[in-house]
Formats: structure tokens, C-alpha cells, sequence
């Protein structure tokens, strides 16, 4: 199998993912839309993986590439129906794509070890299987999914973001969310300048090393989840 994945930052990448990925011997290309890579022929792929990144789904002005990457992903989804899995930025880029709106966060952005919990729908979508119903994630987001596209599902909530995950149909997927952590994601994106300036501006100026710690802490159960995630997205998209 092969996965086109796009970044939109080189250090948000598919992080423990990529271990998997190389136990199911996966190939992997990355587009680096930030610098300007352009996107593939995607009917030679078997999923198109969408990861977070520093910039808003509606800064077109800024990145003009945003308006063929959400082209390219509405594409994959309805046209193709590629298997789609999107984090963070990916899961905004998804719903904007299908029809949907994101806006900034209309509770205070959220950033921290926070909880999520599954909806009825999570509870019994396939894609969730063999997770607990209240779980541990990494958040680090200042906008949200305002209005859901026809036809998606809301998977997980929480009380400052009631869209954390979806489905459309079944083979489609995103979070707001991570669970792509490894021991230095938190360090290596505390370093990009919109993120710190989010984190300090949420929980202070000395924020990041208490974000490390705490992330580090909870390394072993977001690993696993991401496991449990993964074998889902084959199985229930027919990867695998």
C-alpha cells in the first residue's frame, strides 16, 4: 500500500503513526504544501492522510494553496473514495471541503491534556472500537467546526468543542485532536511561533516544560490509542 500525506509544517508529521506504517510496510509520500509542493495524481494512492499545521483553513489570502488542497481532499472523499484520515487541521480542512464551516473557537481555544468523550455514534462506529468512552488526548487548537456537512457524523465532543471527531460515510475520518504524539512533538512544536504564542497566551509564560511533562506522562496511553485508531482506519476503510 501507499499513503500521500500532507503536511502543512515539516515537524507535524504522522509521528508514532510512522512506526506503524513501517511494521505494515506502508510506503509514505509527503507534500509539503507550505513549501510548495505540488499535489499528486491521488487515484495512484491508497489514502490520503491530512495533518495539523500553524495556519486557518480560511487564509487563502495567505496560502493560496489551501484553496487546491481543499479541492484536492473534497475530491479524494466524494469522488474517489480514497480513505481519509485528518488531524487538527486536517479534520477543519475535511468539513470545509464537504460543505461544512470552521471558525475561531467560540470558548476559549483549547490546549492541554483534556478529556473527550464519545457520542452515541462513537459508541457504536467501528472507526472508535476498543476505545473508552471518556479518553485523554492532546489539544492545541484555536478554531473549531461551526457548522457540520450533510452527511457527517459527530464521533467524539467535549465541553469547549463539541465536534472532536467525524466520520462521512465509511471511509473518511478526522479529529480535532492529536494522536500522533511521540516524545518530542510537544518540544518541537512549542517552538513554532503561533503555537507558543496560543499556548503561553492559554496557560502562561511558563506553560511549555509543565506541557511537556504532562504529555509525557500520558505518552503510553496516547500511543496506544493511536494503535487501536490505526487498526481501525484499515480495517473499517477495507485497507486491511
Amino acid at each position: 500500500m501507499h499513503f500521500v500525506i500532507f503536511q502543512h509544517i515539516a515537524c507535524e508529521h504522522p509521528g508514532v503513526f510512522r512506526r506503524f506504517f513501517a511494521q505494515d510496510s506502508i510506503a509514505t509520500t509527503a507534500v509539503e504544501l507550505d513549501e510548495g509542493d505540488r499535489i499528486p495524481d491521488l487515484s495512484s494512492f491508497d489514502a490520503l492522510i491530512v495533518m495539523g499545521g500553524p495556519m486557518d483553513v480560511w487564509q487563502e489570502d495567505v496560502h493560496p494553496w489551501l484553496t487546491q488542497e481543499k479541492a484536492a481532499i473534497r475530491h479524494a472523499v466524494v469522488d474517489l473514495r480514497m480513505p481519509y484520515l485528518g488531524l487538527c487541521l486536517g479534520h477543519q480542512l475535511l468539513a470545509q471541503a464537504l460543505g461544512g464551516e470552521v471558525g475561531p473557537s467560540s470558548a476559549r481555544p483549547e490546549i492541554g491534556i483534556m478529556d473527550v468523550t464519545l457520542t452515541q455514534a462513537g459508541l457504536t462506529s467501528p472507526f472508535m472500537k476498543g476505545l473508552n468512552r471518556t479518553q485523554k488526548c492532546l489539544q492545541w487548537h484555536s478554531a473549531e467546526i461551526t457548522k457540520i456537512p450533510d452527511g457527517v457524523e459527530v464521533l467524539a465532543s467535549s465541553p469547549a468543542c463539541k465536534v472532536q471527531a467525524v466520520s462521512y460515510g465509511t471511509r473518511a475520518f478526522s479529529m480535532q485532536y492529536h494522536v500522533e504524539l511521540e516524545e518530542d512533538t510537544v518540544p518541537n512544536w512549542g517552538a513554532i511561533p503561533e503555537y507558543k504564542s496560543a499556548l503561553e497566551n492559554v496557560l502562561g509564560t511558563d506553560a511549555l516544560p509543565k506541557f511537556e511533562a504532562e504529555a509525557s506522562a500520558n505518552m503510553a496511553e496516547f500511543n496506544a490509542a493511536a494503535e487501536v485508531l490505526y487498526k481501525n482506519f484499515l480495517n473499517t476503510t477495507g485497507l486491511k
